[in-house]
Protein backbone atom coordinates (compact mmCIF):
# COMPACT_ATOMS: atom_id res chain seq x y z
CA UNK A 1 0.00 0.00 0.00
CA UNK A 2 1.32 3.36 -0.96
CA UNK A 3 0.62 5.84 1.33
CA UNK A 4 0.80 9.70 1.28
CA UNK A 5 0.49 11.89 4.53
CA UNK A 6 -0.09 15.43 4.79
CA UNK A 7 1.42 17.14 8.30
CA UNK A 8 3.52 14.37 8.62
CA UNK A 9 5.74 17.05 10.62
CA UNK A 10 3.33 17.34 13.81
CA UNK A 11 3.21 14.39 16.69
CA UNK A 12 0.61 12.57 15.13
CA UNK A 13 2.22 12.80 11.39
CA UNK A 14 5.34 11.59 12.83
CA UNK A 15 4.09 8.35 14.08
CA UNK A 16 1.94 7.77 11.08
CA UNK A 17 5.01 7.69 9.19
CA UNK A 18 6.40 5.30 11.35
CA UNK A 19 3.74 2.65 11.32
CA UNK A 20 3.04 2.98 7.55
CA UNK A 21 6.77 2.99 6.25
CA UNK A 22 6.99 -0.09 8.21
CA UNK A 23 4.04 -1.74 5.93
CA UNK A 24 4.52 -0.14 2.38
CA UNK A 25 6.07 3.09 0.50
CA UNK A 26 5.12 6.19 2.44
CA UNK A 27 5.24 9.79 1.62
CA UNK A 28 4.73 12.55 4.12
CA UNK A 29 4.76 16.55 3.81
CA UNK A 30 4.00 19.70 5.36
CA UNK A 31 4.80 23.25 5.92
CA UNK A 32 6.99 24.73 4.30
CA UNK A 33 7.20 22.32 0.72
CA UNK A 34 3.58 21.77 1.11
CA UNK A 35 0.70 24.01 2.40
CA UNK A 36 -2.47 22.20 2.28
CA UNK A 37 -4.59 25.37 2.00
CA UNK A 38 -2.71 25.60 -1.49
CA UNK A 39 -4.93 23.62 -3.58
CA UNK A 40 -2.51 23.16 -6.44
CA UNK A 41 0.88 22.36 -4.27
CA UNK A 42 -1.63 19.96 -2.71
CA UNK A 43 -2.76 18.31 -6.00
CA UNK A 44 0.83 18.04 -7.77
CA UNK A 45 1.91 16.16 -4.54
CA UNK A 46 -0.98 13.49 -4.99
CA UNK A 47 -0.33 13.29 -8.66
CA UNK A 48 3.55 12.63 -7.74
CA UNK A 49 3.20 10.34 -5.06
CA UNK A 50 0.12 8.23 -6.79
CA UNK A 51 -1.28 6.77 -3.70
CA UNK A 52 -3.80 4.52 -2.39
CA UNK A 53 -4.79 6.51 0.28
CA UNK A 54 -3.96 9.57 1.64
CA UNK A 55 -4.08 10.90 5.53
CA UNK A 56 -4.92 14.13 6.60
CA UNK A 57 -3.24 15.17 9.68
CA UNK A 58 -2.44 18.99 9.21
CA UNK A 59 -4.54 21.13 11.46
CA UNK A 60 -4.26 24.37 13.27
CA UNK A 61 -4.85 23.10 16.77
CA UNK A 62 -4.75 26.45 18.73
CA UNK A 63 -7.74 26.24 20.09
CA UNK A 64 -7.92 29.91 22.00
CA UNK A 65 -5.32 31.15 19.10
CA UNK A 66 -8.29 30.15 16.51
CA UNK A 67 -10.98 32.85 18.00
CA UNK A 68 -8.63 35.96 16.78
CA UNK A 69 -7.31 34.29 14.15
CA UNK A 70 -10.30 32.32 12.54
CA UNK A 71 -9.16 33.03 8.78
CA UNK A 72 -5.99 31.42 9.65
CA UNK A 73 -7.60 28.21 10.72
CA UNK A 74 -10.60 27.71 8.53
CA UNK A 75 -7.85 27.89 5.58
CA UNK A 76 -6.16 24.62 6.97
CA UNK A 77 -8.96 22.95 8.78
CA UNK A 78 -11.61 23.46 6.11
CA UNK A 79 -10.10 25.15 2.73
CA UNK A 80 -7.11 22.31 3.60
CA UNK A 81 -9.34 19.40 4.18
CA UNK A 82 -11.32 20.26 0.97
CA UNK A 83 -8.14 20.54 -0.97
CA UNK A 84 -6.60 17.63 0.30
CA UNK A 85 -10.27 14.87 -0.24
CA UNK A 86 -10.48 16.54 -3.96
CA UNK A 87 -6.52 15.43 -4.56
CA UNK A 88 -7.58 11.95 -3.06
CA UNK A 89 -10.57 11.66 -5.60
CA UNK A 90 -8.59 12.81 -8.33
CA UNK A 91 -5.98 10.41 -7.98
CA UNK A 92 -8.46 7.29 -6.98
CA UNK A 93 -7.25 7.24 -3.00
CA UNK A 94 -9.30 6.70 -0.02
CA UNK A 95 -8.87 9.58 2.56
CA UNK A 96 -8.57 9.50 6.10
CA UNK A 97 -9.48 12.98 7.55
CA UNK A 98 -8.12 13.40 11.54
CA UNK A 99 -10.69 15.40 13.19
CA UNK A 100 -11.29 15.77 16.93
CA UNK A 101 -14.02 15.74 20.22
CA UNK A 102 -14.22 19.24 19.82
CA UNK A 103 -17.17 18.87 17.56
CA UNK A 104 -19.37 18.07 20.46
CA UNK A 105 -20.44 20.32 22.95
CA UNK A 106 -20.11 18.55 25.89
CA UNK A 107 -23.33 18.02 27.59
CA UNK A 108 -23.31 14.62 27.10
CA UNK A 109 -22.85 12.37 30.12
CA UNK A 110 -22.21 8.83 28.51
CA UNK A 111 -19.33 8.46 25.65
CA UNK A 112 -20.14 9.99 22.40
CA UNK A 113 -20.98 8.12 19.44
CA UNK A 114 -19.89 8.02 15.59
CA UNK A 115 -23.19 8.66 14.99
CA UNK A 116 -23.89 11.86 17.68
CA UNK A 117 -25.04 15.21 16.02
CA UNK A 118 -21.62 17.59 16.55
CA UNK A 119 -22.70 20.72 17.41
CA UNK A 120 -19.52 22.75 17.89
CA UNK A 121 -18.58 25.80 20.09
CA UNK A 122 -16.12 28.15 19.50
CA UNK A 123 -14.04 28.77 16.57
CA UNK A 124 -11.51 25.43 16.23
CA UNK A 125 -14.38 23.08 16.88
CA UNK A 126 -16.33 24.44 14.08
CA UNK A 127 -14.11 23.90 11.58
CA UNK A 128 -13.18 21.06 12.49
CA UNK A 129 -16.56 19.87 11.93
CA UNK A 130 -17.37 21.40 8.85
CA UNK A 131 -13.54 20.06 7.52
CA UNK A 132 -15.57 16.61 8.05
CA UNK A 133 -18.50 18.03 6.32
CA UNK A 134 -15.94 19.29 3.45
CA UNK A 135 -14.21 16.33 3.49
CA UNK A 136 -17.46 13.72 3.00
CA UNK A 137 -18.44 15.98 0.24
CA UNK A 138 -15.48 16.04 -1.94
CA UNK A 139 -14.26 12.74 -1.24
CA UNK A 140 -16.41 9.05 -2.24
CA UNK A 141 -14.08 6.68 -0.19
CA UNK A 142 -13.28 8.13 3.13
CA UNK A 143 -12.98 7.71 6.94
CA UNK A 144 -13.06 10.44 9.44
CA UNK A 145 -11.29 9.53 12.72
CA UNK A 146 -11.93 11.77 15.90
CA UNK A 147 -9.40 11.89 18.64
CA UNK A 148 -9.34 13.99 21.91
CA UNK A 149 -6.21 14.87 24.00
CA UNK A 150 -3.44 13.77 21.96
CA UNK A 151 0.32 13.77 22.90
CA UNK A 152 3.18 11.40 20.88
CA UNK A 153 7.11 12.28 21.08
CA UNK A 154 8.10 15.79 20.44
CA UNK A 155 4.86 16.92 20.56
CA UNK A 156 3.54 20.32 22.00
CA UNK A 157 0.95 18.39 24.15
CA UNK A 158 -0.51 18.33 27.61
CA UNK A 159 1.32 15.65 29.27
CA UNK A 160 4.70 17.29 28.17
CA UNK A 161 3.38 20.77 29.26
CA UNK A 162 2.55 19.26 32.77
CA UNK A 163 6.38 17.91 33.07
CA UNK A 164 7.88 21.30 32.28
CA UNK A 165 5.68 22.76 35.08
CA UNK A 166 7.02 20.79 37.49
CA UNK A 167 10.53 20.91 37.21
CA UNK A 168 9.66 24.42 38.88
CA UNK A 169 6.56 24.11 40.45
CA UNK A 170 6.06 22.16 43.40
CA UNK A 171 2.46 22.50 43.63
CA UNK A 172 -0.11 23.04 40.89
CA UNK A 173 -3.73 23.48 40.41
CA UNK A 174 -5.40 21.40 37.59
CA UNK A 175 -8.78 21.37 35.96
CA UNK A 176 -10.75 18.57 37.86
CA UNK A 177 -14.90 19.59 35.61
CA UNK A 178 -13.40 18.61 32.26
CA UNK A 179 -13.34 14.86 31.30
CA UNK A 180 -12.20 13.20 28.35
CA UNK A 181 -9.57 10.30 26.41
CA UNK A 182 -6.14 11.00 26.41
CA UNK A 183 -4.29 9.22 23.51
CA UNK A 184 -1.24 8.25 22.59
CA UNK A 185 -0.21 8.99 18.76
CA UNK A 186 1.18 6.02 18.17
CA UNK A 187 -2.18 3.58 19.22
CA UNK A 188 -4.09 5.89 16.96
CA UNK A 189 -1.19 5.57 14.05
CA UNK A 190 -1.23 2.33 14.53
CA UNK A 191 -5.24 1.94 14.32
CA UNK A 192 -5.84 3.65 11.24
CA UNK A 193 -2.94 1.96 9.94
CA UNK A 194 -5.88 -0.92 10.51
CA UNK A 195 -9.19 0.91 9.48
CA UNK A 196 -7.62 1.45 5.54
CA UNK A 197 -7.08 -2.10 5.44
CA UNK A 198 -10.55 -2.41 5.42
CA UNK A 199 -13.17 -0.55 2.75
CA UNK A 200 -15.89 0.00 5.87
CA UNK A 201 -15.69 4.12 4.88
CA UNK A 202 -17.76 5.98 7.44
CA UNK A 203 -16.81 8.04 11.09
CA UNK A 204 -14.79 6.07 13.62
CA UNK A 205 -13.53 7.27 16.97
CA UNK A 206 -10.14 6.27 17.72
CA UNK A 207 -8.89 7.10 20.89
CA UNK A 208 -7.78 5.12 23.78
CA UNK A 209 -10.18 3.28 26.34
CA UNK A 210 -11.66 4.77 29.46
CA UNK A 211 -11.85 8.23 30.52
CA UNK A 212 -10.39 10.38 33.24
CA UNK A 213 -10.07 14.74 34.58
CA UNK A 214 -7.35 16.59 33.43
CA UNK A 215 -6.76 16.19 37.35
CA UNK A 216 -6.79 12.62 37.39
CA UNK A 217 -4.52 12.57 34.25
CA UNK A 218 -2.26 15.17 35.48
CA UNK A 219 -1.95 12.51 38.63
CA UNK A 220 -0.91 9.56 36.64
CA UNK A 221 1.65 11.47 34.78
CA UNK A 222 3.51 12.80 37.69
CA UNK A 223 3.18 9.20 39.42
CA UNK A 224 4.65 7.78 36.48
CA UNK A 225 7.15 10.08 36.06
CA UNK A 226 8.12 9.18 39.77
CA UNK A 227 7.68 13.03 40.33
CA UNK A 228 6.81 14.48 44.03
CA UNK A 229 4.27 17.45 43.26
CA UNK A 230 1.17 18.67 45.02
CA UNK A 231 -1.68 18.71 42.59
CA UNK A 232 -4.64 20.50 43.77
CA UNK A 233 -7.95 20.05 42.05
CA UNK A 234 -10.21 23.53 40.54
CA UNK A 235 -12.52 24.34 38.24
CA UNK A 236 -12.34 25.55 34.55
CA UNK A 237 -14.01 28.53 35.32
CA UNK A 238 -10.88 29.85 37.55
CA UNK A 239 -8.90 29.41 34.33
CA UNK A 240 -10.94 31.78 31.48
CA UNK A 241 -9.66 30.85 28.57
CA UNK A 242 -10.55 32.60 25.01
CA UNK A 243 -12.26 29.43 23.49
CA UNK A 244 -15.08 26.98 25.37
CA UNK A 245 -14.00 23.79 26.21
CA UNK A 246 -16.18 20.33 26.35
CA UNK A 247 -16.93 19.81 30.01
CA UNK A 248 -17.59 16.09 28.89
CA UNK A 249 -16.23 14.91 25.61
CA UNK A 250 -15.35 11.31 26.15
CA UNK A 251 -15.26 8.97 22.93
CA UNK A 252 -16.37 5.43 22.33
CA UNK A 253 -13.42 3.34 20.15
CA UNK A 254 -15.70 0.69 19.82
CA UNK A 255 -16.84 0.78 15.77
CA UNK A 256 -13.39 1.13 15.46
CA UNK A 257 -12.47 -1.70 17.60
CA UNK A 258 -15.41 -3.87 15.88
CA UNK A 259 -13.86 -3.08 11.74
CA UNK A 260 -10.43 -3.14 12.50
CA UNK A 261 -10.58 -6.63 15.22
CA UNK A 262 -7.94 -4.53 17.36
CA UNK A 263 -8.85 -3.51 20.82
CA UNK A 264 -7.65 -0.09 21.78
CA UNK A 265 -5.45 0.09 24.85
CA UNK A 266 -6.48 1.57 27.93
CA UNK A 267 -5.46 4.60 28.72
CA UNK A 268 -3.22 4.26 31.71
CA UNK A 269 -1.30 1.97 30.00
CA UNK A 270 -0.66 4.27 26.82
CA UNK A 271 0.86 6.65 29.23
CA UNK A 272 2.77 3.99 30.88
CA UNK A 273 3.87 3.28 26.93
CA UNK A 274 4.66 6.85 26.20
CA UNK A 275 6.99 7.21 29.11
CA UNK A 276 8.88 4.40 28.47
CA UNK A 277 9.14 5.41 24.78
CA UNK A 278 10.38 9.31 26.25
CA UNK A 279 13.15 7.28 27.83
CA UNK A 280 14.01 5.46 24.74
CA UNK A 281 14.36 8.57 22.52
CA UNK A 282 16.00 11.02 24.69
Amino acid sequence: MNTLIYGANGQLGRDLLRVFASRGDCVGVDLPEVDVGDPEAVGKTAIDAAPDVIINAAAYTDVDGAESDAETCWRVNVDGARHVAVAAESVGAAIVYVSTDYVFDGSKTTPYLPEDRPNPTGVYAESKAAGEDAVMEAATRWFIVRTAWLYGPGGNNFVEKMLALARNHPKLRVVEDETGSPTHTKDLAEAIAALVQTDAYGIYHGVNRGQCSRFAFVQAIFEMAGLDVSVQPCSAAEFPSAAPRPAYSVLDPAALERVTGEAMREWRDALRRYMQRREELA
